[in-house]
């Protein structure tokens, strides 16, 4: 397996099928840009250690605010006007460290680690890879242009693949190809160009799910693939429930965010009792208990720890065990303060705090009409039910960002 990987991400396309008025590699797709999904699958990968991004000119900053260049290895440059221009010019940025280059539709989100493994195992024996599929329909050779075209010939099925990316080079190979036929501005692949420089170019194993987006019709199909390859065979349901009374000379903070009140919640913690019971229904879920097996209110050590900590603390465990939260529904009983103004930034901070799609996450406000020490002001409780699932190879993870333009 060759190490000093490089990767060309390339997205310059503006993506003008889809109608859109924003470019298809940029269009959400299960909370993340449909381009980060590509990036995601190439950061993973052990081998990699520089990723450009190749992107119109006009997002070249916000792709830089989206994915952190700098960090990981990863580095953003405006594309040229064709295919080749994009690759010819993230190749002049990307690190002379790679001596092996990968070349990826940015519009391709579904490539999976076997199929890079695949096509970098089979360049480092040849020099040259590309991943693909066995053509699957029959072919034919037409003649004439517009809506009736003749069939002219139809070749031998067996003799066809249809290409796919990533596609594989020695660095000095993509590099003497493209500066051989370096007038040429216009083709579908790189790999034409070592074709005719004289290369020869392995075929390897692509994957159906790794399609090209190209139309509305294959988003939807990338989201099926992609909601399909993390969807749980059975989901870990757990439920969460605290109450803390509420007292003089203390903050209030629900959900990671502080309340302007003229009471707080008292706990060993801050007290925030809706982090409390998203804590303990995460801990049933993953069978692993409840939050005072782990931050007894006995032991000094979590004396006023912040409970966004605590759930962080949690995450942690779940990821040892390999789940993941999949849904969360949250409800606050509280006669005072009155919370309903305060749902969607409550909202907004437990998708943070979670490294959650906000999507899946719900919070509501009840009273207790009066009754009981809810309904007399002197308390808060909280309920939650969570839906945990095993992670898969393409799930959100915990490192899904904010993408908002």
């Amino acid at each position: 397996m060759p190490r000093d990987v490089g990767v060309l991400l390339v997205a310059a396309g503006q993506g003008v099928r889809f109608g859109t008025g924003l470019p298809k590699q940029f269009l959400p797709l299960w909370g993340r840009p449909m381009l980060g999904w590509s990036l995601r699958a190439f950061q993973k990968f052990p081998s990699v250690r520089n990723i450009v991004l190749v992107v119109p000119k006009e997002w070249v900053r916000v792709c830089r605010g989206w994915f952190s260049e700098g960090q990981d290895g990863v580095s953003v440059v405006a594309g040229g006007a064709t295919r080749l221009g994009s690759v010819r010019r993230g190749l002049r940025v990307l690190s002379p460290k790679c001596l092996w280059v990968m070349v990826h539709d940015g519009a391709r989100p579904l490539v999976s680690e076997a199929v890079i493994r695949r096509c970098l195992q089979a360049a480092h024996r040849t020099g040259a890879a590309v991943a693909g599929i066995p053509a699957r329909e029959t072919l034919k050779c037409v003649t004439g242009n517009g809506a009736s075209p003749w069939v002219r010939q139809t070749p031998r099925r067996e003799d066809f693949w249809v290409a796919q990316t990533p596609q594989c080079y020695r660095r000095k190979i993509l590099a003497q190809a493209l500066s051989s036929f370096a007038q040429v501005r216009e083709a579908s692949d790189e790999s034409q160009l070592v074709e005719r420089a004289g290369g020869r170019v392995r075929m390897v194993s692509g994957a159906v799910e790794n399609i090209k987006v190209t139309t509305p019709e294959d988003f939807r199909v990338a989201e099926m693939f992609l909601g399909n390859s993390f969807a749980p065979a059975f989901a870990r349901i757990g439920f969460g429930y605290d109450i803390h009374r509420l007292v003089s000379g203390r903050r209030l903070f629900l959900g990671g965010l502080k309340i302007a009140y003229g009471k707080g919640l008292q706990g060993h913690s801050d007290g925030d009792v809706l982090l409390h019971a998203v804590g303990d229904a995460l801990l049933g879920a993953a069978a692993l208990g409840d939050l005072g097996r782990y931050f007894s209110s006995r032991n000094p050590k979590w004396k006023g720890i912040a409970s966004r900590k605590i759930l962080q603390s949690i995450l942690k465990k779940l990821e040892v065990k390999r789940f993941r939260p999949l849904q969360l529904d949250v409800t606050l009983v509280a006669e005072e303060p009155r919370l309903a103004s305060r749902l969607p930034a409550i909202r907004s901070s437990l998708s943070r705090i979670l490294k959650m799609d906000a999507r899946w996450i719900n919070v509501k406000a009840k009273s207790s009409d009066g009754l009981g020490p809810i309904g007399r002001g002197e308390a808060i409780a909280a309920y939650a039910v969570a839906t945990l699932a095993e992670r898969g190879s393409l799930d959100p993870g915990p490192d899904a960002g904010d993408f908002s333009l």
